[in-house]
């Protein structure tokens, strides 16, 4: 028997983007997810030499995206933009079905979601958005 897709442990997670507020002086990315419609801006604040001191947010996604986007915000801090790469891809195989369940703290409570494919996007986006952000040469005022 598989675990259920909605759980007290992602409903959890989806309300605490609200711990995340976008922030100033940071890169910002801003996307949306084409097949479910999920919306999101990420902002990623960044050191001199690349690494994360701390992420904001604002999430338009089902609970499953909001709950991506929280553990992404929760766990960023002090990695780089290529951990954040190296994440972003690893759940990707991982929903094409390669590889190893990826190696982001939190994520086995989105296990579930690998078999509902509609849902991938939602929890891509936040890696994807702040990948996108922090590729940005521009920083937000």
């Amino acid at each position: 028997m598989s675990a259920p897709l909605y759980n007290r442990d992602i409903l959890a997670l989806a309300v605490a983007t609200a711990d995340f507020p976008l922030l100033t002086d940071a890169r910002r990315a801003s996307l949306r997810a084409p097949l479910c419609g999920s919306r999101i801006i990420v902002d990623v604040d960044a050191d001199e030499d690349g690494l994360v001191r701390g992420v904001g947010l604002h999430v338009e996604a089902c609970a499953l995206g909001q709950a991506s986007a929280a553990l992404l915000a929760r766990h960023a801090a002090g990695r780089s933009a290529a951990d954040l790469h190296a994440a972003r891809d690893a759940i990707a195989s991982w929903f094409a079905g390669e590889g190893e369940r990826p190696d982001w703290p939190g994520f086995d409570l989105l296990a579930p979601a690998r078999d509902y494919p509609a849902r991938h996007g939602a929890i891509l986006l936040p890696f994807n958005a702040a990948v996108a952000a922090l590729e940005s040469a521009e920083v937000r005022a």
